[in-house]
């Protein structure tokens, strides 16, 4: 029994266009929502996304575009959700709640919702009824710039639903692509938002000289400070080792195509975080992560020192130098 059918990727991003080249890999066709119609007859125009990733050739018959979200959703079975954390509220604030029934819901978020702070499949469940077994979400290590040098990639699918996590798994993997499944939901996506965090501590700690000892004692820590934190907010057994939680951090806090990194770097190197934030012209999503999960943890009470010290360097203005010396007596 087909559980997965029509793939729909909403977003036209860096991240949107690497997984719609991950899913074409293997599927024949895609639909693919994209807001700004001038993008989508770029593609028609060039043959690749004219904003992202424009090294990445794509066959267009094998692709339906849409501008429309509503539409794009009702065509397709298996939805996967490729855009910014803060903007999901925006895109999906005109969908009617039966536009989902019956469809896989896929969160491929590197965030959390800002000001509701919850992840994507919470806010799936709360706000449009949707059942968790008709939830997913997709995790990596995985750049979006290394999938379109068609470098090995691993993705991790996690649903409640194994069947439906494992059918899309085999659908999207590929020669470039390696896959596995999870039952970890939220779990996964609560790792998501914290290996953005450590990457821009990674990245504050470059730009001030710390040398590579450094950081191999703060990735230590950043990896038993997620461990406590998901064991106190997500009980269940888990291995904080698997990919999707020390592979996914350990690689968006080293590679340099991580936006957090590089944030964390500029920060680092003596520039305002506005500053930084506007000559990167892209979404970090741990500078929001940061906030959501310190507002989050006022309910737990996790010691959370990492956490901690990359909140007050981005919100309270506190010196990155003297903010990292702090951070050193809780190591």
């Amino acid at each position: 029994m087909d559980l997965i059918g029509k793939i729909c990727i909403l977003g036209g991003g860096t991240w949107g266009t690497a997984l719609a080249k991950m899913v074409l890999m293997k599927q024949k066709h895609i639909n693919w929502f994209i807001r700004r119609d001038d993008q989508i007859e770029g593609f028609y125009k060039l043959g690749h996304n004219p904003s992202y990733l424009t090294n990445i050739k794509f066959n267009l018959s094998q692709i339906t575009f849409y501008s429309n979200i509503e539409r794009a959703i009702k065509d397709s079975d298996t939805i996967i959700v490729a855009v910014p954390s803060p903007y999901v509220k925006q895109y999906f604030r005109r969908i009617w709640n039966s536009a989902f029934r019956g469809k896989f819901m896929v969160s491929a978020l590197k965030g959390i919702i800002p000001s509701d702070n919850m992840v994507m499949s919470e806010y799936l469940a709360d706000n449009f009824k949707i059942p968790f077994e008709d939830i997913g979400v997709l995790s990596g290590p995985c750049h979006a710039e290394e999938v379109a040098l068609e470098r090995l990639s691993f993705l991790t699918i996690a649903s409640k639903d194994k069947d439906k996590a494992t059918q899309l798994a085999d659908a999207i993997s590929s020669r470039i692509l390696k896959t596995k499944v999870s039952n970890d939901v939220v779990g996964i996506e609560l790792a998501a938002v914290l290996k953005n965090i450590y990457a821009i501590a990674a990245g504050v700690c470059q730009g001030l000289q710390y040398g590579d000892n450094f950081q191999a004692v703060l990735m230590s820590n950043c990896t038993k400070e997620m461990g406590l934190f998901l064991e106190n907010v997500v009980p269940m057994e888990r291995h904080i080792a698997e990919q999707h939680y020390l592979g996914d951090m350990l690689v968006t806090s080293y590679s340099q195509f991580s936006r957090n990194r590089t944030l964390g770097t500029m920060i680092g190197k003596g520039y305002s975080v506005k500053t930084a934030q506007l000559e990167m012209e892209m979404i970090a999503e741990g500078y929001y992560g940061a906030k959501c999960i310190q507002e989050l943890n006022d309910r737990f009470k996790v010691d959370m020192p990492i956490v901690d010290t990359v909140y007050k360097i981005l919100y309270e203005k506190l010196e990155p130098r003297l903010a990292v010396k702090n951070l050193i007596n809780f190591f």
